[in-house]
């Protein structure tokens, strides 16, 4: 059986919190930001198959919004029936609540 196939789609916001992070890790290393791009990459490419792959995000409790981690990052998204959507790139030490409400 074939796995199913979805569309990988970034949110404007998920995508400027990943563009921030890179720059912030380029002052120090640029190979440092490098890997943590390659890694982002390959790891969305992926959830175009395997989007049930990260485990629900303990502080929201919906299944279809799921999580996996880029070394200390949180690559945030909502699977839909036919899209995975990127809604978050997030540092794992930041306060989630407090980024969850001022999102909403």
């Amino acid at each position: 059986m074939a796995a199913r196939r979805r569309t990988v789609a970034w949110t404007p916001g998920a995508r400027a919190a990943l563009d921030e992070v890179l720059e912030y890790i380029a002052q120090d290393s640029f190979e440092g930001a490098q890997k943590v791009l390659h890694a982002t990459i390959d790891l969305t490419a992926s959830l175009e198959t395997l989007s049930e792959r990260g485990r629900v995000v303990p502080e929201i409790d919906d299944p279809s919004v799921r999580e996996v981690f880029v070394y200390s990052y949180r690559l945030i998204y909502e699977v839909r029936a036919s899209e995975v959507r990127i809604i978050a790139f997030l540092h794992g030490a930041r306060d989630f609540a407090r980024w969850w409400r001022a999102r909403s």
